[in-house]
Formats: structure tokens, C-alpha cells, sequence
């Protein structure tokens, strides 16, 4: 073989004198990028095998679950060194769990290791009211606990269940020996009040006595969670044919954001990088599920995607500021940073869930360069990550980001940054993430079977005629 490949070579390489192509190792590298082209499914955003910085940059990024992951329990601290961890979160590990595997920076026996403690834990854990997974749990005990880390049922997510759901999915089909246990692990749970028949979703907020069930999710976030709902079964078709949107122009582009106005709603509706990022990488940003109303869906998530990576160079452009906005988590109050594109009526805005001004806040977030440099390949990008490569400590991962006032580095260090970073160099060899169905597993299998009997309100338990009527509304 190797005297063949030699042979091949020289041939190319003699060829190359006689009429003027390329040498041998010009040939070989474009030979490279066409393999590598043809296994990029769907054909955008960055592509090709890993350098060696790239693959440097993956290790730092596992070193933080290395670091982080409690032995016992098999699960993955939130931040560094700080026992608590969310659905969301959980998502995010098995995204990097695939990826460090797919990438061979772990062997196949230390993957279905961590794989069968994930496992243990989604089939054995305690449900929030005994119907779905809880809002926070403690990642030694595995028990639930409120923001102080005590032991808690404080309720639970509809988004952040829609991201679990995603890579359950998502591995349950390129791994098809986990795909039963993953889908017994989601017959456990109750989606009656998590979703309704017309796919919108729901959060429970519990305090003592004190129960608040409201409607989560705004444009970006609503239509991704949805979309892990829909690889399931679930008709959520609606949040892509039908939102609340309004468009600003903001340094000459469109930005098109959710018009639901916080102050009757008490959330707050950022137009930022993530959602969309996510819905680029993981779902080539289109609905996963069937349409059933036979109506063409009308929002194209790929446009409102390029909008906001357009307005971010743009401003790079006219302004000369670097910027990479997204939302962000702290482990201390205010928790959540909306660092957005667009946010309480105002460009280039920072604040907090609660709408409180935090502009100091504003970063060029780690994890918005890495996903906008795997999805738009260019000059600008490039120029993002001159800014953020260094960002990390060797020892611990990535760190947040960049502060857009000082250029001081946001030294925090989070499971989501360090999941984004492998996120996108596994998105940057194989293209879009979410596979398409390999045939009927378990979960199906249960509900086709017509004597079971659910009080669960599963996919075929909906009433299409509710969810029609509610889609004309």
C-alpha cells in the first residue's frame, strides 16, 4: 500500500512538471479538503480535519470535565469546581461526550463508562413533582436543590428539557446500543404541562408552598428547545410558522426580535448568538419533525441567523469593536447575563433577567466566537479568534470570554463554554450533528403499541384537532 501511494505520487508529481499543475503534496492537500468536503453533511460553515492547535484547543476544553466530573456519580459540574448542574447542562456534556469521542481524544471503554453512569442517572433521578427533571441538581448526591445548593424541588424547564431532549436524540441514533435506555429514560417523564397540543412550552416555579406555571421560551431559544421536542414526536411545528416578531434596523440590517414585551411577560427577549448557532450545528437550522398542517413553515432560521452574525461584523466594520454577544450564566447573583444584539428596546445592550442595566458585563464570549468561527468561515471570525484563543488555563479549560470595555479576560470557567468549544470542532469535521432517523427504536415501539395504557401525554395521545384549533388562534 504504501509503495502504491509513493508510486501515485511520483506520478502526480511527474505529470505536474510536464504540463504545469500542481507538485505532489499540492495535489494531495486538495485531494484532503475534497474527502474531507464530502463528509461534511450539509455542506456549510467551516470544514476539514483538525489542526494540531485546533486539536489542542479540544483537549483544554475536556480537561474541564476531566476536572469536573464527581467519580461516584458520573456527573459533570455546572462551573468549575462547584457541585450543581441543570438539563441544559446535561445536554451539554453528552455534545461534548460525542465529540471527544468522534475526535479519538477518548477511547470507546472510557465513553460507554461515562456513558453508563449518564445512563444510571436519567433512569434512576428524581423527578420534579414526580413528572420531569428538576430545574438544578447537586452532582455528588444527584438529588435536586435550589440555588444555594440545599436539597429542593424548585421546579423544572420546558427549554432546558428541549436541549436534553436534542442529544438524547442525537446519540440515541449514532449509538444505537444506548438508544433503548435513553428512550426508557424519557417514558419516565410527564409531558402534560410541559408542552401543550400546539407545541408551546411551560416552566414550573416552586418556592415552599408557592407553585407559578408559565409559558417559557422567546424567539431563538423557543424555536431550538421546540426543535429537540419535535425529534421526538412532539407537533411544535407552530413555533416556526407562528411568533410574536417585530424588526429593527440597527447599522443598516434588519434584526428581526421577539415583540412579547417583558414588562407584561416578566422575561426578557434577547435577540443573541446561541440559539441559533446551536440550531445551525445541530439541526442545519430547520424543524426536525414532519409537518402536519401542511402549511409551509415561515420562519427561515437561517436567515435570522445570518442577520445577527451580519450586525455583529458590521459594527466590527463601522465601529472597530470586536463583538461576539450572548447570554451567559454566573454562579453568583445576577446568574444570567443577557448580552445581546438587541435587548429591553435597545442595541448593543447588557442586562439582567431582571432587566437591570449590567453593561460592564458585555464580553466577547468565548463561546459565541468559537460557534459564529464554525459556522462563517472569513476574515472576521478569524479575526474573533485572534481574540479568544488564549483565553484558557491548560490545567482548567475556557474561560468565558473577553470584557468588550477593559479586553480583561472573564475568568469564570463553565461546562456550557468548554461543551461549545468541542461542539463546534466536531460540527467542523462532520457538519450538521442531528442524523437522520435510522428506523424504529423503543420509544416508538411503546407508543405504537395500542394497549398500553399513558396518562403521560405522549405524541399520540395529543389531539391534532386541539392543536389545529390552537394554531388558528
Amino acid at each position: 500500500m504504501m509503495k502504491s501511494a509513493k508510486r501515485g505520487c511520483l506520478l502526480v508529481a511527474l505529470l505536474a512538471v510536464a504540463v504545469g499543475l500542481p507538485g505532489c503534496g499540492v495535489a494531495v492537500r486538495q485531494a484532503k479538503n475534497a474527502v474531507d468536503f464530502s463528509r461534511h453533511e450539509g455542506k456549510f460553515g467551516r470544514y476539514g480535519r483538525l489542526t494540531d492547535q485546533e486539536t489542542q484547543w479540544a483537549k483544554v476544553a475536556w480537561r474541564y470535565f476531566e476536572n469536573n466530573t464527581n467519580p461516584e456519580s458520573g456527573l459533570v459540574n455546572a462551573f468549575d469546581q462547584y457541585p450543581t448542574f441543570s438539563m441544559w447542562q446535561v445536554g451539554d456534556y453528552l455534545a461534548a461526550l460525542v465529540a471527544v469521542h468522534d475526535l479519538d481524544l477518548i477511547d470507546t471503554l472510557e465513553f460507554d463508562r461515562r456513558m453508563s453512569q449518564i445512563l444510571q442517572f436519567l433512569n434512576t433521578m428524581d423527578l420534579s413533582e414526580k413528572s420531569l427533571p428538576g430545574r438544578l441538581y447537586n452532582s455528588v448526591t444527584g438529588k435536586m436543590v435550589n440555588a444555594s445548593n440545599k436539597p429542593e424541588d424548585t421546579g423544572w424547564s420546558g427549554v432546558e428539557i428541549g436541549r436534553l431532549l436534542t442529544w438524547m436524540k442525537i446519540i440515541g441514533l449514532r449509538y444505537p446500543q444506548y438508544r433503548e435506555y435513553l428512550d426508557k429514560a424519557v417514558l419516565r417523564w410527564n409531558f402534560c404541562q410541559v408542552i401543550d397540543d400546539a407545541g408551546t412550552m411551560y416552566r414550573v416555579s416552586r418556592s415552599g408552598e408557592k407553585r407559578q406555571r408559565t409559558q417559557e421560551g422567546r424567539l431563538g431559544y423557543e424555536q431550538l428547545a421546540g426543535a429537540g421536542f419535535a425529534a421526538w414526536g412532539f407537533d411544535t411545528e407552530r413555533l416556526w410558522r407562528v411568533a410574536r416578531m417585530e424588526s429593527v434596523t440597527i447599522l443598516g440590517v434588519p434584526i428581526t426580535y421577539d415583540a412579547r414585551d417583558p414588562r407584561l411577560t416578566g422575561e426578557q427577549a434577547p435577540v443573541s448568538t446561541m440559539p441559533w448557532v446551536l440550531l445551525g450545528m445541530e439541526y442545519g437550522w430547520r424543524y426536525p419533525g414532519e409537518s402536519r398542517s401542511g402549511v409551509l413553515i415561515n420562519i427561515d432560521a437561517r436567515q435570522l441567523a445570518e442577520q445577527v452574525y451580519q450586525v455583529q461584523e458590521v459594527r466590527f466594520e463601522r465601529q472597530g469593536e470586536l463583538t461576539a454577544r450572548t447570554d451567559y450564566q454566573l454562579r453568583e447573583p445576577p446568574l444570567t447575563i443577557h448580552d445581546a444584539v438587541f435587548v429591553a428596546g435597545y442595541p448593543w445592550n447588557t442586562v439582567t433577567a431582571d432587566g437591570d442595566s449590567a453593561e460592564e458585563r458585555a464580553l466577547v464570549s468565548t463561546r459565541a466566537v468559537f460557534g459564529m468561527w464554525g459556522l462563517w468561515p472569513g476574515s472576521y471570525t478569524d479575526r474573533l479568534m485572534q481574540a479568544v484563543q488564549n483565553l484558557f488555563n491548560p490545567e482548567r479549560g475556557w474561560y468565558e470570554g473577553r470584557l468588550e470595555q477593559s479586553g480583561a479576560a472573564q475568568a469564570s470557567i463553565s461546562l456550557s463554554t468548554n461543551a461549545m468549544v468541542l461542539e463546534t470542532l466536531l460540527f467542523k469535521v462532520r457538519g450538521q450533528l442531528f442524523p437522520h432517523d435510522t428506523g424504529i427504536g423503543y420509544f416508538q415501539h411503546k407508543l405504537d403499541n395500542v394497549f398500553e395504557r399513558r396518562v403521560q401525554c405522549l405524541p399520540p395521545d395529543r389531539p391534532i384537532s386541539s392543536a389545529e384549533v390552537a394554531r388558528g388562534s
